[in-house]
């Protein structure tokens, strides 16, 4: 009996983990962003370029707002978003114009430089605060 009631407290535990992950992990309903210069990276939480990237991105996401959107999208947690912008490899960055049409693809790690460069290229003001390292 006391190992059915663990398997059931076990199996409880598992659906609230779950839900708890897939409200965690829920990305913005559109992207690219409508009338944006927008940026997404595509990765994981557990990918180790993308945890060097993570930082950057965070940053980049402070330092642009109001200005463009930077999106990470977790593809391991939300596998449908990686099939839906096609990513074979992560991290994968694409960078979409105002209109929405994609611009620029990366996949790799990609720094807060170049990122920046690519982000000026297309028309978006590097902030002043912004160091571009």
């Amino acid at each position: 009996m006391k190992t059915i009631v663990r398997f059931a407290l076990l199996l409880a535990a598992l659906v609230v983990l779950h839900t708890s992950n897939s409200t965690a992990a829920s990305t913005p309903s559109l992207v690219p962003v409508p009338d944006t210069v927008t940026m997404v990276d595509l990765g994981a939480t557990s990918c180790i370029p993308c945890k060097m990237m993570a930082p950057i991105i965070e940053e980049l996401e402070a330092e642009y707002r109001g200005k463009a959107a930077i999106i990470f999208i977790d593809v391991w947690k939300n596998p449908d978003e990686g099939k839906k912008f096609k990513v074979s490899m992560i991290p994968t960055q694409i960078f979409f114009d105002r209109a929405g049409n994609e611009v620029y693809r990366h996949s790799g790690f990609m720094d807060k430089k170049t990122i920046v460069a690519q982000l000026s290229q297309m028309g978006v003001a590097q902030p002043a605060s912004g160091s571009g390292k």
